[in-house]
């Protein structure tokens, strides 16, 4: 899972190439219609240029054929003794196109040229004028539809579009290039934080690839740090266990009953402490691969072992693939739990459109919440809420969430409105161990 760090640098990232490219083709739309429109007017002027020069040479050889020959899809021409724009207009654009016209051919500023803009069908606007012939006659003409821009603008904008769209799709990959090793740096100094060693490639630039380098040595020496002082652990545990049974075996030759008893509790007591601590160490370098488990099936097995009421409600069909041993290990630990504060364990297998849930409830004093954060740490005791007589060491519940966590799952707590409380374990059903560091002090986020 990609820590949410680099998911926000990767997407403001993105956002800020999409910001560029969204200005980059909103500009490129305004400076292309600004320049379809100028070379629109000048295209219809050079045409009515070309109109006006080839109508006039026409009507001095056949006066007769010029409207037929002249008139055409775009143009509409007619002859008449007085021009029907006797005028021109004062619009800028009337200018710009005479302007035009008689730059293409400045014969035409020698005669009476009227240019102006009338609306034209279907909401365009045609340009009309009148230019008079050397018989004194007038030849009026429309040029229908001088506003269409988008033949030009559109192709244009059509490959700006396309352009960016290739360039942004470029910048992301260079952009992904960029931030894959920092996404593996991240994910290895959170890998770190739980124990889990987690092989960097050294690639990118020299200083990622020194940094990727220095890391991957740290992860090493932390690593072996931590096998060397739960090895150390586990053999103080060992080897304690001699002692131990001798001294249990030398209670039995005690003639004082009362005395005898008490070594030989405290000897029990202190070999199960070392039974729970070693199970506890063993956990930091606990491996285990996915497989396909029956959850019912597994946790009727479970709860057949318990010395107490149990119940349990499951789906019909509750196969996932899932870490057996880590799973199991952290039910028993939670299912112990219930039973030994409570007088019953209920539990419940569900699952969600995402998730595989186990629900153990029991029916004893509940645990204030502002405690669900603190009974994940090692060895504590919640005086307040449970007996200090009861058995244990506080190591279960620790055990059953570092399992949980150091392989994908999670855990919550709440207490039940009838009292007691409820534990939802979410059942770990990817390869891939949820990062993440101390636990939380809040339930929703254990």
């Amino acid at each position: 899972m990609k820590p949410a760090r680099n998911r926000q640098f990767a997407g403001y990232a993105m956002l800020l190439l999409l910001a560029v490219g969204a200005v980059q083709i909103i500009a490129s739309l305004v400076f292309y219609a600004a320049i379809d429109r100028q070379s629109v007017r000048e295209d219809h002027a050079r045409r009515v240029a070309e109109f006006l020069i080839v109508s006039d040479r026409l009507h001095r050889l056949v006066p007769t054929d010029t409207v037929r020959v002249m008139t055409t899809g775009h143009l509409d021409a007619a002859i008449a003794a007085t021009p029907s724009t006797p005028r021109s207009g004062t619009r800028a654009a009337v200018r710009e196109i005479r302007g035009y016209v008689l730059a293409w051919e400045k014969p035409l500023a020698d005669r009476p040229l009227f240019l102006d803009i009338h609306p034209g069908r279907l909401g365009h606007r045609d340009l009309v004028g009148s230019m008079q012939l050397a018989d004194g006659k007038w030849l009026n003409f429309r040029s229908t539809d001088i506003s269409s821009s988008w033949p030009i603008a559109l192709r244009a904008t059509t490959m700006t579009l396309l352009i960016t769209l290739v360039c942004l799709g470029i910048g992301l990959l260079v952009l992904r290039r960029l931030t894959s090793p920092l996404t593996h740096l991240s994910e290895a100094a959170d890998a770190i934080t739980d124990g889990t060693a987690m092989a960097i490639e050294e690639s990118g630039t020299r200083e990622l690839r020194n940094l990727a380098r220095t890391l991957n040595g740290l992860q090493a020496k932390i690593n072996d740090m931590v096998m060397q002082q739960t090895r150390s652990f586990e053999a103080i545990s060992h080897d304690l266990r001699t002692p131990l049974s001798r001294l249990i075996v030398a209670s039995d030759f005690v003639s004082e009953d009362d005395i005898a008893r008490i070594v030989a509790s405290s000897a029990a007591e202190i070999e199960a402490m070392l039974a729970s601590l070693q199970a506890f160490l063993r956990v930091q370098h606990f491996q285990a691969e996915l497989e396909p488990v029956d959850l019912a099936a597994a946790v009727r097995d479970l709860l057949a072992g318990v010395d107490a009421p149990t119940t349990l409600s499951a789906p019909v069909s509750s196969t996932v693939p899932t870490f057996r041993e880590p799973l199991l290990l952290s039910l028993r630990a939670l299912i112990g739990n219930a039973v030994q504060y409570g007088s019953r364990a209920d539990v419940t297998i569900s699952r969600t459109p995402s998730d595989w849930l186990v629900l153990i409830e029991d029916d004893g004093p509940g645990i204030p919440e502002e405690y669900f954060g603190t009974i994940l740490d090692p060895f504590f005791r919640l005086d307040a809420a449970r007996a200090r007589d009861t058995a244990g060491f506080g190591l279960g519940v620790p055990m059953a969430y570092r399992l949980l966590q150091r392989f994908g799952g999670r855990l919550e707590f709440a207490n039940r409105e009838t009292g007691g409380l409820r534990v939802t374990v979410t059942v770990p059903t990817t390869a891939e161990p949820l990062r993440g560091g101390s636990p939380p002090p809040l339930p929703a986020a254990l």
